[in-house]
């Protein structure tokens, strides 16, 4: 696990020296060691996190053994080994680094569809003068990228290519990327929020050359849905408990302390039992609270942990613990992020590098095996009687105070045509409409929203359920949730693996009957079937709830002062990208009991904060104390 950051360029655009501070930006991703490789017209360069093979000689930049390529990358690969067998070469580590290195020697870009891991790859062929980067599929590991036409530039994070003075002297905000956050909460890729730079999209590789980008598919979600489907459910369970427990013995390979992640639900329960099962000794597991009851599931995992025996380690957090992280949250994500679970999950990876450096987490079950509220959404919204009375139904809801019945009268909003499955995720997560965006945007900074939504051309119909779990994998999954995972525990140098994310349980879980994710009314039916061989129903079954914060409440209380100082009418004006009286009903409205309106003033509390930080000036004094470690 690390950071990678690099350039290719024939102009000299770019600098060693502004490599090295792209490495300084890095180096919360690798303390353990960093190197880079320049010549005059690539650089490429690497901070270590340390995990399999500790050694030297498995630091980066490689060089292969022919000594023609090299390179730098984040992640792991988890089947390394068998890969080492096939190539049947001699190796002078033990690390999957090497693997990937000769297997790009041996077979080509071809050598990346045997690849099963989490992955951001950057190699050079010094030969030919040309570099190759390559991104998992499902997009676990991040990668931004610039490029102009000439110049290209990658990182594993935003905030290092913004150490790069070509780029930040004509920097301009991406319009259509503030719709998406108010719409979404998250910036779906390729779109940052800065024209020129994107995110480089997962299951694809690139050959950059001299004035030429060419970005190539390998693998797509689409293509791996097939007519036929797995319905029975003996077979089906089977299938998936095997896959399951060869995805978790993959992922517990490493030379460092290892742990789980463990809210109590089925996920990280499940990921639990089985790395339990094959660790020779109790596996560490970690989980946080909340004093509020209703946000405290501390005490399932706790019993979860107990019946497993496990090392458990767990935090309960108050309102004053957790508020120093949320004005820190723009400066580990870099671009506007709405997700506040990211806070939770900051709290849990700091206690867990306390004791361990990689981590397992549950993180895909629900997308994959059908949990989330917005499929059972995707369902009622299809039914012709709920078609029909559409109208009379949002206007009766939409007349009763409860947040569950505002939420509904929301989502029964007629959207605009091949938008319903953002639609639904947007209104299901509270945030805001199209129709609420027009009239909040200053019209300078209205833009089309454009996203992936028809899944009608693939080789079988899908049911609305699994339509919206395919927006899931494409959008939320890959650009919030996985996001999030990788920010706030590489923040803490802590890597963390997803085992129900190997891409064989995915194109398993795509080909499942939708009768087997959901059955009588439960929930993820075959996953939680699967559990129960590990764990009691008994101690599992429970109503579901999000890995959340009380933010409602903390907004209103000692949260508030986010809203009044960021979202002040001066504020505001300052920026000039939202209408200020807008804005204004919108605060009176949730002081005032509104609570629902909680998430759409949290995401404007965020685009301000990151505003308000793009505005002043970064200090780049720690930067020349680093360099003298190179």
């Amino acid at each position: 696990m690390c950071g990678i950051a690099g350039f290719f360029s024939l102009s000299n655009k770019f600098s060693p020296g502004e490599l090295i501070n792209m490495m300084v930006s890095l180096n919360h991703r690798g303390p353990d060691a960093n190197d880079f490789y320049c010549n005059d017209t690539v650089g490429i360069g690497n901070t270590r996190l340390s995990i399999i093979d500790l050694s030297a000689q498995a630091n980066q930049p490689m060089h292969s053994r022919c000594n023609r390529y090299v390179i730098v990358y984040n992640g792991e690969v988890y089947n390394f080994q068998e890969i080492a067998s096939e190539l049947n070469i001699r190796f002078r580590t033990k690390s999957d680094t090497e693997v990937i290195l000769e297997a790009f020697a041996e077979w080509g870009v071809t050598f990346v569809k045997k690849l099963n891991g989490m992955f951001a790859i950057a190699i050079y062929d010094k030969e030919e003068d040309k570099l190759y980067i390559f991104r998992d599929r499902l997009g676990v590991k991040p990668l931004y990228y610039y490029w102009d036409g000439e110049n290209f530039a990658f990182a594993s994070e935003l905030k290092a290519l913004l150490k790069l003075d070509f780029l930040t002297k004509n920097l301009q905000i991406f319009k259509r990327a503030v719709n998406e956050f108010l719409y979404l909460g998250f910036i779906p890729g390729p779109n940052t929020i800065y024209q020129n730079i994107y995110k480089f999209p997962s299951g694809h590789f690139a050959r950059i050359t001299h004035r030429s980008l060419k970005i190539e598919l390998y693998w797509k979600i689409e293509d791996h849905i097939r007519q036929n489907i797995c319905t029975d459910e003996t077979e089906a369970k089977q299938k998936l408990d095997e896959l399951l427990q060869k995805s978790v013995q993959y992922r517990m390979i490493c030379d460092v302390p290892f742990g789980t992640f463990l809210s109590g639900g089925t996920d990280s329960s499940l990921v639990t039992a089985i790395a339990q099962k094959y660790s020779d000794k109790p596996v560490k597991t970690f989980s946080i609270g909340f004093k509020e009851d209703k946000y405290n599931e501390s005490g399932y995992a706790r019993q979860v942990a107990e019946y497993l025996k496990t090392e458990h380690h767990e935090f309960i957090v108050t309102e004053k613990e957790a508020m120093p992280l949320f004005e820190s949250l723009v400066s580990c994500f870099d671009e506007p992020f709405g997700d506040s679970s990211a806070i939770p999950t900051m709290l849990v990876s700091k206690l867990a590098k306390e004791h361990v450096t990689m981590v397992l987490s549950g993180d895909g079950g629900d997308e994959l095996f059908h949990g989330y509220g917005a499929y059972l959404w995707a369902h009622r919204l299809a039914n012709p009687f709920v078609k029909t009375f559409r109208k009379p139904l949002k206007m009766g809801f939409s007349k009763l105070s409860d947040n569950k019945y505002q939420k509904a009268s929301q989502l029964l909003k007629q959207p605009p045509k091949g938008q319903l499955k953002s639609h639904i995720f947007s209104q299901e997560q509270a945030l805001f409409s199209r129709s609420e965006i027009d009239l909040l945007l200053d019209k300078s900074y209205l833009t089309y929203i454009s996203l992936d939504e028809n899944y009608s051309q693939l080789s079988r119909t899908l049911n609305p359920a699994e339509e919206q779990a395919i927006f899931d994998l494409k959008y939320y999954l890959r650009d919030d949730l996985l996001v999030k995972v990788d920010r706030a525990s590489m923040h803490y140098s802590l890597e963390t693996r997803v085992p129900l994310l190997d891409y064989q349980i995915v194109e398993f879980a795509l080909n499942l009957s939708p009768d087997l994710k959901i059955k009588n009314g439960v929930q993820k039916y075959l996953l939680k079937e699967v559990l129960y061989k590990y764990i009691p129903k008994n101690i599992m079954e429970r109503t579901k709830w999000g890995f959340a914060i009380p933010l409602a409440k903390w907004l209103q209380t000692d949260l508030r002062y986010l809203i009044e100082d960021t979202l002040s009418v001066s504020n505001i004006k300052k920026h000039g990208i939202v209408n200020p009286s807008y804005v204004e009903t919108l605060k009176k409205e949730f002081f005032a009991g509104k609570t629902l309106l909680y998430n759409r003033l949290w995401l404007l509390v965020v685009l301000h904060l990151w505003l308000d930080k793009r505005s002043k000036p970064s200090s780049h004094s720690s930067e020349h104390l680093y360099v003298k470690q190179f």
